[in-house]
């Protein structure tokens, strides 16, 4: 079991590439969107543009360097122009609402995700904090079959504030009146979930999903069934 210095009572976990496996459900709502668009796009050359100017995306809308709309239009019209498919603007919006609409469609979570909820409802109180879209983020959780262990859910649409900022924290840790010396947070963020919950004097564990620089703040893991043997 991992010590920690108080008893642990309310653990908090990120969704995305944290429990909710995104890069896959992401690359199933394309494959349809295409398939259904009659687009002739090679899915897993779009795939390998479009995860990492995804991620480079959303770290500018964390940072407030882009809107939740130019977030959408821009990962799209990016990734289109690395691999020279000749688009417009009124086809990348429609691609844009089709992938908002189907992707909570698909609910493939990471291996273990059950088994470690399962095992841990029973001894501890269980949260989410998102960067993820409020209505879209509800929908993933219900459909993956997520919302019974869950007992407050926060987005950063619903808060006003994102990941990293330090009041999303404050405020899950409020509405939930756990004491952030008995909170652990898993997330797979070193920026926006370990050291922002580190800084709150909160437990951190790293689930290293897409490959982040080793460190030594906390404990890093590569899969989730790791911690079957910790609780």
């Amino acid at each position: 079991m991992i010590q920690f210095k108080e008893d642990l009572t309310d653990i908090f976990f990120d969704l995305d590439h944290t429990l909710w496996d995104f890069e896959k459900n992401s690359m199933l709502t394309f494959e349809k969107i295409f398939r259904e668009k009659a687009l002739s796009i090679d899915l897993k050359q779009f795939i390998s543009y479009y995860n990492p100017i995804n991620q480079a995306c959303w770290k500018k809308y964390r940072e407030n360097r882009i809107s939740q709309e130019e977030l959408r239009y821009k990962r799209l019209a990016d990734t289109f122009n690395q691999i020279k498919f000749k688009t417009t603007n009124n086809q990348i919006n429609l691609i844009s609402e089709a992938y908002n609409t189907y992707l909570s469609s698909f609910s493939h979570l990471f291996d273990g995700t059950i088994t470690l909820l399962e095992k841990l409802k029973s001894k501890y109180n269980l949260h989410i904090i998102t960067n993820g879209f409020e209505q879209v983020q509800h929908f993933k959780i219900k459909n993956a079959g997520l919302e019974s262990y869950f007992d407050f859910i926060f987005t950063a649409e619903q808060v006003g504030f994102k990941k990293p900022h330090p009041q999303i924290f404050i405020h899950a840790l409020n509405q939930t009146k756990a004491n952030p010396k008995k909170s652990l947070m898993i997330g797979d963020s070193l920026e926006a979930d370990i050291l922002s919950a580190l800084a709150q004097g909160m437990h951190a564990i790293h689930f290293n999903s897409h490959g982040e620089e080793r460190h030594e703040k906390c404990l890093i893991i590569n899969s989730l069934n790791e911690l079957n043997t910790f609780f």
